[in-house]
């Protein structure tokens, strides 16, 4: 049961609010913007938590597209249904408007306001389908032109590339036909791999893990029957032959994923036999397949830094990055993060010669070097080499005050885990009906770090 929920933009500004209960003084969304927005904490960048208390009110948000979804209540409520409820809440809006951004918001607030009245009654959530809600929603979308706005959330980055894939992947509303009234007939399945790698001072891996989805969005008309062929050596799990347990009959596979599960809506009749899925896929974006794996696999990127003194009050740092894909791919979004000694006071960098679409700079706030590339083709190398100035002699212990290095990035059209679909297949009403199928593959970050 919540009391109030409202979205806030980056700024502050209230942009959706709605009271259930009025058990909460009504200033709480500029109490809780100040909260987050001067966290105090034992890191100077450290963020507030999804979940706190001031004053005996319960705040819990979390930031989608750079908005933030926030509820509050005065009782013992469970803080991950909560969590639960407000992701779900930012998908059904994504999937009625389309595109999820403050502007959007503005533009839609009596289609934000009439889903809302509907996914929550006197503070208690009804339902969170996106094709149960379909009956009871009466407004248009207002279609917001997605060409001028800034790319948000991992679908986004495959509208990079206009060959690879159209805009409509990520900016369409699940209720609205294209121009003259007619629906385009698509559906999009998105691999997107989330991967944990660390490295130690040496270049060996130490610990590595692939958290994965299988993402789908259907905009086929009656709700045809999908069928989702994955790698035929696929093996999940180490014994067991039932498909239920998610377990594999096969033995050793070159994909060996630790475990998985799948959406209600998924069966797995053939799962063992072809490694195939069937399912009737509900309006809206959903998880087909959630998995894990920590076998063995090769990294996209390997990392070396280095850091010596260079005299009594200074100190070089060496940063290599070597792209381990293939020339065909291109990383981008890329950021690599160093924290210093504390008692750095200056620092000099040096890029390699001929570097383009790369940025340097030194926070001085929280001690940390920032090297940003724009992109980078697979089977290249970068380097990057700075010039730290002390306040203090380091006494030889700069290795245990600086580091780790950490990486984030983004690659479209590649996964890690070699998982892929091999075809998808839709249930035909014709001869003639042939819908648009779009498959999509994406590897980010979660935790990409190196010792010194």
């Amino acid at each position: 049961m919540i009391s109030q929920f409202f979205v806030l933009s980056q700024r502050g500004d209230n942009i959706v609010f709605r009271d259930y209960r009025g058990e909460v003084q009504k200033g709480s969304a500029e109490i809780f913007f100040r909260k987050v927005k001067f966290w105090k904490g034992e890191e100077a960048d450290e963020e507030a938590p999804p979940v706190f208390n001031v004053d005996g009110v319960n705040y819990i948000h979390v930031k989608v597209a750079g908005l933030l979804f926030v509820a509050t209540t005065r009782v013992n409520v469970s803080p991950s249904f909560v969590l639960e409820l407000l992701q779900r809440i930012a998908r059904i809006i994504k999937d009625y408007l389309g595109v999820l951004n403050e502007d959007s918001l503005r533009k839609n607030f009596v289609l934000v306001y009439e889903l809302l009245d509907e996914v929550i009654d006197f503070g208690y959530p009804q339902t969170t389908s996106t094709e149960v809600l379909k009956s009871y929603i009466f407004n248009e979308p207002y279609v917001v032109d997605s060409g001028r706005l800034p790319p948000l959330g991992p679908a986004a980055m495959f509208m990079q590339s206009t060959k690879r894939m159209p805009g409509t992947a990520v900016t369409k509303s699940v209720v609205a036909n294209e121009p003259g009234g007619r629906k385009r007939e698509e559906i999009f399945v998105d691999i997107i791999e989330k991967i944990s790698v660390t490295f130690s001072s040496s270049g060996y891996i130490l610990t590595s893990e692939i958290d994965g989805t299988i993402q789908m969005k259907s905009y086929l008309t009656g709700n045809p029957e999908i069928r989702l062929a994955l790698n035929e050596d696929l093996s999940i799990g180490k014994s067991g032959t039932s498909a239920y347990d998610y377990r594999s009959s096969s033995g050793g596979g070159t994909v060996l994923l630790d475990d998985c599960n799948f959406h209600e809506s998924v069966h797995l009749d053939s799962f063992d036999i072809d490694r195939t899925l069937s399912l009737v896929p509900p309006d809206g974006e959903f998880s087909v397949m959630n998995y894990r794996m920590t076998q063995e696999f090769k990294p996209p990127f390997r990392i070396n830094a280095l850091i010596e003194e260079a005299g009594a009050y200074k100190a070089e740092v060496i940063l290599k990055v070597h792209a381990e894909f293939s020339p065909t791919v291109t990383a981008n979004t890329i950021s690599v993060q160093m924290p210093v000694p504390s008692y750095t006071t200056r620092v000099s960098f040096e890029l390699e010669a001929g570097a383009v679409g790369q940025t340097t700079d030194f926070k001085e706030a929280n001690r940390r070097l920032e090297w940003c590339l724009k992109k980078i083709v697979g089977g290249s190398e970068h380097t990057l080499r700075a010039k730290l100035t002390f306040t203090q002699e380091a006494h030889g212990n700069i290795t245990r005050e600086a580091g780790p290095v950490s990486m984030n990035f983004t690659i479209p059209m590649y996964n890690a885990s070699k998982l892929q679909v091999k075809y998808l297949q839709i249930a035909k009403k014709s001869q003639s009906y042939n819908p648009y199928r779009w498959v999509r593959y994406v590897t980010q970050s979660n935790s990409y770090v190196a010792r010194l």
